[in-house]
């Protein structure tokens, strides 16, 4: 378990696309190379292998992922460790399903030349993934792969990537994504993170740190020490700062934290209590609701200027507000109505609008990343739910429940969802253990995302480009 570490960097992502004359910051370089002959063939619609991810439940695509090949010593680990995580990431989106290794006929060192497809079709594959690893003199590496479509023996996909050895990780997670954006046509979420409140204590003595890792659990770290209550962390649209809500000395306040630098600056301190910050989808603003003379209303702060504007006035609690995607609209819950429910209006504050209509009470709405949905949470009949609906109110679906359920948020190609679930404590404050979970919108595919400890209120990143 890492400890909290205040130099915190990012991983140094340090090169780009060949097609990039320039490095970009943080940023992989992502050497993209046609391999044999070409990155992508163009077939007939009809024969193309593809996973339609819009049509509710799907079987899992059987896909064998072959162990990158090595010739040198520490080549042959990278590449064994970069096919174990593809294979978890595509296992894990429900989508896929790796075969055992075990199965496999042909070797992963006979691939070298042409995979014979008979081989990689007795088994029912109907893909195939291979590749290689290479230690470079100057200390980097470089990893290549290719994507076959088993029935119509044809490669999908080929490219490589060359960095710095520590990237091994999250070259993996772009293999990843570009497999399953092959396949299924929508944009990968495997390159990403999750910030989060990790906890620790019993339920009525809370210990709550900021912390940070990748989506799948891995590279994680704290980031605050807990000697102050930390609350809805969320990622600016950049990558390269986390808003927060801290009760540093029993005082509200929002925090920015880059997470280069591991430098934490105080927004400013609000009168009141303050709640849920969001930045803006362009990055350059956040939304928070504050509490002034007993009253919560929902306002917005220039990050650049630090003017702060009011946009509603209302007498009821307006709280939990969040930017549409293209930062046109806003979603809040409100109690004006006479019960908790769900709201929309312009950015400027006006045209406001309920949106939710069903039994029990709804909180914590998220835009999806897509434009199309909103995510909240639900309470009725004595149990919490993690639903989706449309801009307008229609077509509500709920995913999840439990006796808590809350703080849904959205994978940035707007298909999987990540939130906490929290069972009951004794009456001493003990149990209750808290964990984030995430799940597709089909609602049929739920997976624990493994923390170290306790763990609540989840933050998606965007894809680390």
């Amino acid at each position: 378990m890492a400890n909290h570490d205040s130099n915190f960097r990012s991983p140094a992502y340090v090169l780009g696309m060949t097609m990039i004359t320039m490095p970009f910051k943080n940023c992989i370089k992502c050497a993209a190379m046609a391999l044999m002959t070409g990155l992508v063939f163009a077939w007939p619609a009809g024969a193309e292998l593809r996973i339609d991810i819009t049509q509710g439940k799907v079987e899992p695509l059987p896909i064998a992922i072959t162990n990158f090949v090595g010739t040198v010593n520490g080549e042959s680990q990278y590449g064994a460790d970069i096919s174990r995580v593809i294979a978890a990431n595509l296992e894990r989106s429900g989508l896929f399903r790796p075969i055992k290794k075990g199965a496999f006929i042909q070797t992963a060192m006979a691939l070298q030349t042409l995979p014979r497809f008979g081989d990689w079709r007795v088994i029912n594959a109907q893909a195939m993934v291979q590749g290689q690893v290479q230690l470079l003199g100057n200390g980097q590496i470089k990893v290549q792969f290719r994507l076959w479509d088993v029935f119509a023996e044809q490669q999908m996909i080929g490219l490589g990537y060359t960095t710095v050895p520590d990237n091994w990780r999250q070259v993996a997670h772009i293999i990843a994504d570009a497999i399953y954006k092959r396949i299924t046509g929508e944009e990968g979420y495997f390159n990403t993170r999750i910030v989060y409140i990790s906890e620790t204590g019993k339920q009525t003595r809370r210990i709550k740190r900021l912390a940070i890792m990748d989506q799948d659990g891995e590279n994680h770290k704290f980031l605050t020490q807990g000697d102050s209550l930390v609350l809805t962390p969320r990622f600016s649209p950049t990558l390269q700062e986390i808003t927060y809500l801290s009760f540093y000395g029993n005082l509200p306040r929002v925090y920015i934290f880059n997470i280069d630098t591991g430098r934490q600056e105080v927004l400013g301190d609000f009168p009141g209590m303050t709640f849920a910050p969001r930045f803006s989808p362009g990055g350059q603003s956040i939304i928070m609701s504050m509490a002034r003379a007993g009253n919560s209303d929902i306002y917005s702060m220039d990050l650049r200027t630090r003017v702060v504007k009011k946009l509603t006035n209302h007498s009821a609690i307006d709280t939990s507000p969040s930017y549409s995607p293209d930062s046109k609209r806003i979603v809040f819950n409100s109690d004006r109505g006479g019960t908790q429910q769900l709201y929309t209006m312009d950015a400027a504050g006006r045209g406001v609008r309920r949106i939710s209509y069903g039994k029990g009470r709804y909180a914590t709405p998220v835009w999806s990343p897509r434009g199309d949905l909103i995510a909240f949470t639900k309470m009725t009949g004595g149990r919490f739910y993690i639903g989706v609906m449309r801009t307008d109110g229609s077509g509500e679906r709920l995913l999840a429940e439990d006796f808590l359920v809350e703080s849904p948020t959205w994978a940035p190609n707007g298909r999987v969802l990540m939130f906490f679930r929290q069972k009951p404590s004794t009456a001493d404050g003990r149990g209750g253990r808290s964990r984030l979970y995430s799940i597709d919108l089909t609602g049929h595919n739920e997976r624990e995302i493994v923390t170290p400890i306790d763990a609540s209120d989840p933050a998606w990143s965007p894809v680390i480009r």
